[in-house]
């Protein structure tokens, strides 16, 4: 679920805690989190609702000053009202620091098992920050989507760090690259 820098910051402070959505399937469930880059939030419900069962209540909590806002929600699917709260700090900000020797030849162990491409995709990074995604995809023959599946698995390990646009290696990756090559 995509949130704007405006919509996270309310989230964040606490000022908003619902969310309406028009899906074809929910991106996200109850009782999961959702990593942005405001920190993470905790999704307490995601309910399958109609416009008319949105009360004031879920307006006030939303932010929104009247019903005519959630008419600007027009897309094909089902309406959903997703409640969440701010949960804390990204964890993979802390790992992306973190240098410590052995965890640094664990990371090693474990992206040797993940695959070959690990390697590479570390190597191509560091080669072309802030490099649009999509090129850096074309680049090894892949859907964008499929491309961005695997950086971040690199992300989740402290490896890599999302820019706009692009990414770059995060110190820890660095290392971590600086060891296996």
């Amino acid at each position: 679920m995509l949130l704007n820098n405006k919509t996270l910051d309310a989230i964040v402070s606490g000022k908003i805690s619902v969310v309406f959505r028009v899906w074809k399937r929910p991106t996200v469930k109850r009782g999961g989190t959702l990593k942005t880059r405001k920190g993470v939030l905790f999704i307490e419900s995601v309910d399958r609702i109609t416009r008319s069962q949105v009360t004031d209540s879920d307006l006030a909590n939303a932010g929104l000053g009247s019903r005519d806002e959630l008419c600007e929600i027009n897309r094909e699917g089902d309406f959903y009202r997703i409640t969440m709260h701010y949960a804390g700090k990204d964890p993979r900000i802390a790992l992306r620091q973190n240098l410590a020797p052995e965890e640094l030849a664990a990371v090693c162990e474990k992206l040797k098992s993940i695959g070959d491409w690990t390697l590479k995709y570390l190597q191509m990074i560091q080669a072309q920050p802030n490099i649009h995604a999509q090129i850096l995809a074309d680049s090894v023959g892949l859907e964008k989507k499929n491309f961005k599946t695997k950086v971040r698995r690199l992300k989740s390990l402290g490896l890599t760090e999302s820019l706009r646009p692009g990414y770059r290696l995060s110190p820890r990756g660095a290392k971590v690259l600086e060891m296996m090559s």
